[in-house]
């Protein structure tokens, strides 16, 4: 409909609760008002494009019919009208807690992960001198898998903590802390994925003792 095509028969994928105006109220209202133009704002744009054909069955000439898209910049006077080519901010607005449009894609992409495969975070003490991993690495979960019930799972991530630190730590040499947790972060997202087909969110931890 954007690029001028007619569309005579369609669905709409949602499901709508009547309470608007329809099609033959809004023929009334135009056959009362009588418009010299017509600018169609609510609805989806099929809506607007269907509202604007009506108009035009009660004698309102193409011409005078506005339709314009969410961000339209319309410029009205009395006898014309023109769309300007600039277009005004029409971007969804997320109200989250306090903040208003704080909200960035980053965030949102987080939050989608979060929600379909959860996160692990992995805690590991190091041994500045050494390189070498002190205790057990601690291992959490949330929402990806119930440690209790894979055991063998949670002793395999905590080898690969181990080799993956160990392997790239030196006696005697400042320990990289940003490079390990990148490697943490991508060697274990990798090792879950092919043991379970999920991604989790890695969250590694280092401590330095």
């Amino acid at each position: 409909m954007r690029n001028g095509a007619r569309v005579f028969n369609y669905k709409m994928m949602d499901v709508h609760a009547g309470g608007h105006g329809n099609k033959e109220d809004l023929r009334k209202m135009v056959q009362l008002i009588k418009p010299k133009f017509l600018m169609p704002i609510h609805g989806q744009y099929s809506m607007m494009v269907s509202h604007g054909l009506l108009a035009q069955e009660e004698g309102i000439p193409e011409s005078h019919i506005i339709i314009a898209d969410n961000g339209s910049i319309v410029h009205l006077e009395k006898d014309t009208w023109w769309m300007d080519k600039a277009k005004a901010p029409s971007d969804y607005v997320f109200v989250d807690g306090l903040g208003i449009g704080d909200i960035g894609n980053v965030v949102l992409r987080d939050r989608q992960i979060l929600s379909e495969d959860g996160f692990i975070v992995v805690v590991t003490l190091v041994d500045k001198k050494t390189g070498k991993v002190r205790t057990s690495p601690d291992i959490i979960s949330r929402g990806f898998v119930y440690l209790k019930d894979h055991k063998d799972l949670l002793m395999q991530i905590r080898k690969k903590i181990r080799f993956i630190i160990e392997n790239n730590t030196a006696q005697g040499k400042d320990i990289n802390s940003t490079y390990l947790k990148d490697e943490l972060r991508n060697q274990i997202g990798l090792f879950l994925f092919q043991k379970t087909e999920r991604r989790p969110m890695v969250l590694p931890v280092l401590i330095e003792v």
